[in-house]
């Protein structure tokens, strides 16, 4: 005999791209948004002949966040998740739990002779920002953050004085790149006035203190930016970062009659060093 613990379906992967226009200057907003909906579906799974008069098909839901996306994806991705999300928990009795995630994909405008053109675009890095909602018929949780932040900065690094063993090959330096694919999560305590400005303050704010301060190691860097997420936005009340030390080793040159006065270097992917961190208010 088994019993169904737990269970959650939806649609994933559903692409939207929408052209937000004011007059003859756009604005795009690209976004990928998966539907997950918790309820009163545990027939659908149990019952050996199958039942799915509570199902709501995945493509109905594909079509529903196509639809809304009409008058209801603008500026803040937050509030087309609440939307979305109010939409499933109003419509369908069964439903008491839906979990939206959206991530947007960034269109900068393209330069034409020094000047932003009104509706032309390149696509910008491989960074991601994304929002997940969670909400029942009594409370709401709102995550935001940003992934795959490709950021470097070529000296103001070091890392000394750590233990030492048998296996330790690693040089003490002063001087080395700090090289990270960095993500981060913050949790809203309450909606502010825009959450997409909101979300730009905080990316600035964390930005700062791993340009301009000494990183004496990744973990101090990480909690810095952290502290400085909290102090840019009021709104939020917790972050959660990972910096993957993406490492740059430098190049002995001396079998070749050369010196490398940290100049060159080889990029690795595989392994890095994980770095991770939560930070939330003591107040």
């Amino acid at each position: 005999m088994a019993k169904l613990l737990a269970s959650r379906y939806g649609k994933a992967r559903v692409r939207v791209l929408k052209v937000l226009r004011e007059g003859e200057r756009h604005r795009i907003r690209d976004v990928d948004v998966q539907v997950l909906l918790e309820g009163d579906f545990a027939t659908s799974y149990t019952d050996p002949k199958g039942d799915n008069t509570k199902v709501v098909p995945t493509d109905t839901m594909k079509n529903t966040v196509n639809a809304l996306a009409k008058d209801h994806l603008n500026d803040e991705i937050e509030r087309f998740a609440l939307f979305l999300g109010e939409h499933f928990l109003k419509k369908y009795a069964q439903v008491n739990r839906a979990k939206i995630d959206i991530s947007e994909r960034e269109w900068r405008r393209m330069e034409i002779d020094g000047k932003a053109h009104p509706h032309s675009f390149v696509s910008g890095s491989e960074a991601r920002t994304f929002t997940r909602v969670v909400q029942d018929r009594q409370s709401q949780t709102i995550e935001s953050g940003i992934r795959d932040l490709v950021i470097l900065k070529s000296t103001g690094s070091g890392f000394e004085n750590y233990p030492r063993d048998e296996f330790t090959t690693l040089r003490e330096t002063r001087d080395r790149i700090l090289a990270t694919s960095f993500s981060a999560t913050w949790r809203f305590r309450e909606h502010p006035e825009n959450f997409r400005v909101a979300n730009e303050a905080i990316i600035a704010a964390m930005m700062k203190p791993f340009a301009e301060n000494y990183s004496p190691s990744a973990q101090t860097t990480l909690f810095q930016m952290g502290e400085a997420a909290l102090a840019a936005c009021r709104e939020i009340e917790h972050v959660d970062l990972a910096m993957p030390n993406k490492h740059c080793l430098w190049i002995d040159l001396k079998p070749f009659g050369l010196e490398n006065k940290n100049e060159v270097f080889v990029p690795i992917d595989e392994p890095h060093g994980q770095i991770e961190c939560s930070v939330a208010r003591d107040d």
